[in-house]
């Protein structure tokens, strides 16, 4: 018999875990939605994810990948961890596209901190604390409950997103 952590849907994404502890189920549902961007930007080439497909916003699909990298940097290293680390791509946003900059080696990147940011909270209990370290609530005490809360929320708003742009690219819908 196939337990929750080993179901995959017929794409490949995880199926978020149905029963359990919190922190497995958190970081389920966070994989799963990490999972979904990854897909929506399966089979593009450059030219395609630097798109703005959905005028009159500039959003592309790869600056989506480049601001969730950004996202997982703030939150897991700056945020909850306490690091001083400069933004991932030069900027605090990560939406500007630099033209040397490719699909590939933005995902490689948004690996890199999604790992990073694993390694952070491995072991870590749902009542530990960070800071957020700007913005409006800047110096204010959240948890990680909180903050993969907000990852969750991110990504899944994020995914809507990215879910018009890769529509109106080539008409590929469903995920």
């Amino acid at each position: 018999m196939t337990t929750d952590a080993h179901r995959t849907l017929p794409d490949g994404r995880p199926v978020p875990l149905l029963t359990g502890e919190e922190l497995p189920m958190l970081e389920s549902w966070l994989a799963f939605h990490r999972a979904t961007l990854e897909l929506k930007c399966a089979g593009l080439d450059d030219e395609q994810a630097r798109t703005a497909s959905a005028e009159p916003s500039s959003l592309t699909l790869l600056g989506l990948v480049q601001h969730l990298a950004e996202v997982e940097r703030n939150w897991f290293q700056r945020a909850f961890a306490g690091l001083e680390v400069p933004p991932v791509f030069g900027e605090r946003t990560g939406y500007a596209l630099d033209a040397d900059r490719g699909l590939d080696e933005a995902l490689a990147v948004w690996r890199r901190e999604i790992a990073r940011g694993r390694e952070l909270i491995a072991g870590r209990s749902l009542e530990d604390t960070g800071r957020i370290v700007d913005g409006p609530m800047t110096g204010l005490e959240v948890s990680l409950r909180w903050v993969l809360l907000h990852m969750i929320e991110e990504y899944a708003r994020h995914n809507g997103h990215a879910d018009i742009l890769r529509e109106r690219l080539d008409g590929v819908t469903g995920t």
